[in-house]
C-alpha cells in the first residue's frame, strides 16, 4: 500500500500543490485508459488514493488525456496504450496514431514529463513483447504492465515512483 511520510515540515495535506491542484489533494494522477473495463484497477485507484490525497484524473480518449495535460500538473500517469483518440468513437478500431500513443507523446514533451505507467494488451509472442517493453522504456515510461492489471501491481508500481521520482513524499 501506498504511504508516503510526511515530515513535520512538510506542506500540509490541504494546501495545493500549484496550477490544477484541488484542496485536499497533494498528487495529480492521470489515469488515461480505454472505456468498458468496470471492475478494473483503473475504477478502483480513485476510491483507495483519494483519502491519501492523490487526486485520479480519469480521461477515456486521447483527446480528453490531452485537455487534462494542458489544464492541470500531472505528477504520474497512467497511459493505457488501448485508449481511442476521439471523444465520439470509443468503440472505433484503433488506428497507427491511436489515443495511448498521443497521450505519451504530449506527455514526453513537458517541461518536467512525470513519471509514467504504461499499459498495453497482453503479448503472446515473446518477441512482440520485448520489442514493444524495449520501445516503451525507450520512450521514458517508468514501468509497463500487461493487461488485464491487477490492482496490487499498479499499487506496487505507484510505491516504487513515489520512492524513486518524490523520496516517498507527495510532490510540493
Amino acid at each position: 500500500m501506498l504511504r508516503p511520510e510526511h515530515p513535520a515540515n512538510s506542506t500540509p495535506p490541504d494546501q495545493p500543490i500549484g496550477h490544477g491542484s484541488v484542496p485536499g489533494h497533494r498528487l495529480n494522477l492521470l489515469l488515461s485508459c480505454a472505456p468498458a473495463r468496470p471492475g478494473s484497477s483503473f475504477d478502483q485507484l480513485p476510491s483507495l488514493l483519494g483519502p491519501m490525497g492523490i487526486r485520479s484524473i480519469q480521461a477515456s480518449s486521447g483527446e480528453e488525456a490531452a485537455d487534462v495535460i494542458r489544464s492541470t500538473s500531472v505528477h504520474i500517469a497512467v497511459v493505457d496504450v488501448s485508449v481511442p483518440l476521439a471523444r465520439c468513437c470509443p468503440h472505433a478500431k484503433p488506428s497507427n496514431e491511436d489515443g495511448g500513443t498521443r497521450v505519451l507523446q504530449l506527455l514526453r514533451r513537458l517541461e518536467t514529463p512525470p513519471p509514467t505507467i504504461v499499459v498495453r494488451p497482453s503479448q503472446p509472442i515473446t518477441r512482440d513483447s520485448a520489442r514493444g517493453l524495449t520501445q516503451a522504456l525507450r520512450d521514458g515510461a517508468f514501468a509497463v504492465l500487461d493487461q488485464p492489471v491487477g490492482l496490487e501491481a499498479m499499487l506496487e508500481v505507484l510505491r516504487r515512483i513515489l520512492r524513486r521520482h518524490y523520496a516517498d513524499l507527495w510532490p510540493r
